[in-house]
């Protein structure tokens, strides 16, 4: 087992552009072995130790009926969102792990409603599908504190214009940008997380700020701010004798390893547990997300705030973790006339090396 066990449990979700924004991606999942799921930790892995992830995102939504499209102000509506996206993670430093994820989208059903002369109309353009902008995040760890079991890390990341801007829609016009898999924009990501064991439990908190930049189609699709707060705790004895995890929420390298750290960290890190572990995770996602704006012009029916309530399961042995969490909006606050979100399921696999 791994101490990507909080790093990686939340890490890959700063490199998502998260889903206030109805038309985007949520942003989550881990490429860790223990400990929150949307959450960004503030573990980071040990030096020379990997983490690799491949996650998967589907996010339903209520779409808008053709007499909601058929208003000014150029409304869109879809029907889903999936998303898969690879993952890997890397231990420069005990205190510097270097991420990396490199996304496919796939929106289906898009409409958009136009108003002519007094007369509505309305129009099928289809799905659009195409692989999404590549991100690089460091995470560097500025407090860890073995006494109190608190850790504290700084997020810088980027997100690159690799991704696909001229995907086609129904009719042959491209997508507008929105839409597109890519956004073309070079993108900076800032931020602070935290994590505060204690026993079977973990409490894990960050926000995030994602400052965009204008893309294609001279397109902002508008900054973000991101917060997450998250509880997890792993069931003791479960699938072996009761103690065999005396400190359940925080892992050393792989088993066998022998850590360099000195005398008070050695009964958190002596022996990896033998059989599977399972951690129970609930989780508050929040995103809040400015208008786009197009050639200097906001669009009105854009941008907003999202919150989900996300419950989650992890399951753990050895070297692998398998984790599923369903979040359900509890506050859906968009500008203008949008597609609300009206779940999200987020579920994938990582193995730690």
């Amino acid at each position: 087992m791994f101490r990507s066990i909080a790093l990686g449990a939340g890490l890959t979700a700063l490199l998502l552009t998260t889903s206030a924004h109805a038309h985007h991606p949520s942003g989550a999942g881990s490429a860790g072995g223990a400990g929150p799921i949307v959450t960004i930790p503030g573990t980071t892995l040990e030096k020379g130790h990997s983490s690799a992830a491949i996650v998967f995102e589907y996010v339903g939504f209520n779409a808008l009926s053709d007499a909601q499209l058929a208003v000014s102000g150029h409304p869109h509506s879809l029907d889903a969102i999936f998303a898969p996206s690879l993952f890997y993670s890397y231990g420069i430093t005990d205190d510097l792990t270097l991420t990396l994820r490199a996304p496919f989208v796939r929106r289906t059903n898009i409409r958009e409603g136009h108003v002519h002369g007094g007369v509505p109309e309305i129009h099928e353009l289809g799905d659009s599908a195409g692989f999404g902008d590549l991100s690089v995040l460091a995470q560097y760890r500025l407090l860890n504190s073995r006494a109190t079991r608190t850790e504290v890390s700084l997020l810088l990341g980027l997100q690159l214009p690799t991704g696909d801007t001229n995907v086609l829609a129904e009719g042959g016009e491209p997508f507008e940008a929105e839409f597109q898999p890519g956004s073309g924009a070079w993108n900076g990501l800032f931020g602070v997380a935290m994590t505060k064991r204690f026993g079977l439990w973990s409490f894990d908190a960050n926000v995030l700020y994602v400052l965009s930049t204008e893309g294609t189609q001279e397109t902002d699709l508008g900054d973000r701010f991101q917060y997450n707060v998250a509880i997890s705790y792993r069931l003791p004895g479960l699938f072996g004798p009761s103690g065999a995890l005396p400190e359940p929420m925080y892992h050393g390298g792989p088993k066998g390893h022998s850590h360099k750290h000195s005398h008070n960290h050695a009964h958190e890190e002596a022996v990896a547990p033998r059989g599977p572990a399972l951690d129970l995770v609930l989780e508050l996602n929040g995103e809040w997300h400015a208008r786009q704006e197009i050639a200097g012009v906001k669009d009105p029916n854009s941008g907003g705030n999202v919150v989900y309530l996300s419950p989650g399961l992890r399951l753990s042995y050895e070297r692998w973790s398998g984790f599923v969490s369903v979040g359900v909006p509890i506050v859906n606050d968009l500008n203008g006339v949008q597609a609300e979100p009206d779940w999200r399921l987020l579920t994938g696999m990582a193995i730690n090396f």
